[in-house]
């Protein structure tokens, strides 16, 4: 993951997520994570993501996210399993296993 998609994850799961965050940003987050993207009718998205499937609502005035916007996508990555808190557990290296000599 790139360091600007793992601030932007960090930026969401904040105690107090900021309202300023760009949707473009976020719909290039769930491309990276490997989503699939469908537009719904209006400004709905359907999302898939990790085999969990939801709808998320793209801003209608401006391309910003107030905070209730964040928090959606933010209970949906949680759903999806997908928090900073698991992205670093993934990113720990596996422990070397020594393989004794015969």
């Amino acid at each position: 993951m790139s360091h600007k998609h793992e601030k932007l994850l960090h930026a969401l799961f904040q105690e107090r997520p900021a309202g300023n965050i760009h949707w473009r940003e976020i719909e290039a987050l769930l491309h990276h994570l490997g989503a699939s993207v469908e537009s719904l009718s209006g400004a709905r998205l359907r999302v898939k993501l990790n085999g969990v499937e939801g709808v998320l609502h793209r801003p209608h005035h401006g391309n910003t996210l107030d905070r209730s916007g964040v928090q959606h996508v933010r209970e949906y990555l949680a759903h999806a399993r997908v928090t900073p808190a698991l992205y670093e557990a993934s990113r720990q290296p596996e422990p070397e296993v020594k393989k004794h000599p015969r």
